[in-house]
Formats: structure tokens, sequence, C-alpha cells
């Protein structure tokens, strides 16, 4: 009722997400999910802001820790989301600092001949002073 009340909604007693308790801290404990420099008043390390984000393949795709007294960015999150998606179907990786429309980049395995038949919107290279032409962008597909 807490998580719901403090999010604006009505408290209810059902969560509309799956979470799973953890009172003894066996879970936390396994999956390294202690803050190491926060502890409660007993002295025992307050348990951390654990992402955990999976893919279809049932594989661990991003984790990210947060301390105990940090919010996680959840614009961050959906932004990874959003990011894994599309490097998952398309011959592409995101930047730093990519949103969902910006240019994405052409994933350095992949020939110039096929990157043109695939990114019909054009490639497009980033002048560096090594004069190569390994960053190779294109329009997000």
């Amino acid at each position: 009722q807490d998580i719901n009340a403090y999010n604006g909604e009505q408290p209810e007693e059902k969560l509309p997400f799956p979470i799973i308790a953890d009172a003894k801290r066996e879970l936390a404990v396994k999956l390294g999910m202690l803050d190491p420099d926060e502890r409660d008043k007993d002295g025992m390390p307050l348990t951390a802001r654990v992402v955990f984000i999976f893919g279809p393949d049932k594989k661990l795709k991003l984790s990210i820790l947060y301390p105990a007294t940090t919010g996680r960015n959840f614009d961050e999150i959906l932004r990874v989301v959003d990011s894994l998606q599309l490097t998952a179907y398309k011959k592409v990786a995101t930047p730093v600092d990519w949103k969902p429309g910006d240019s994405v980049m052409v994933v350095p395995t992949l020939p110039d001949e096929e990157a043109k038949k695939l990114f019909p919107k054009g490639v497009f290279t980033k002048d560096l002073p090594s004069g190569k032409k390994y960053l190779r962008y294109t329009p997000q597909p």
C-alpha cells in the first residue's frame, strides 16, 4: 500500500507488478544486492536498489546497482530497454546519451556494402583525427 500511495495511486493490497519478499535477505545476499556503505541501526547492510533486466532468452542483459541512499532513474531504465530491444533486432548499437529517434551506430562487424543495403536512409561516418572511418551512423531504423 505504501508503494502505491507514494506514487500517488490509491493504496491497494496488490501491486501492479511482481515483488519478491525476502525478509531474511537470503536472495539479496545471493545476488549481491547489499550496500557496502549504508547500514541499519543494528549494523546490518541495507539492501541496495538493484535493477536486473533479462532478455527473452532469459539471459541477464543489464544490471545496475544504486546505493540504498540513491533513487533509481526510471527514464534511464526505459532508455536502456528501448536500446536493448532495438539492438537485438537491428545491426546497430546506441551511442552514449542516445534517446529513441536519435541516430544509431552501425555495428563494426557489418561490411560497408551490407550496411548500405540494410540502411537505405544512408550511413555516415564521423571524421576522426586518425582518418579511420569506423564510427558509422545511420538514422534509427
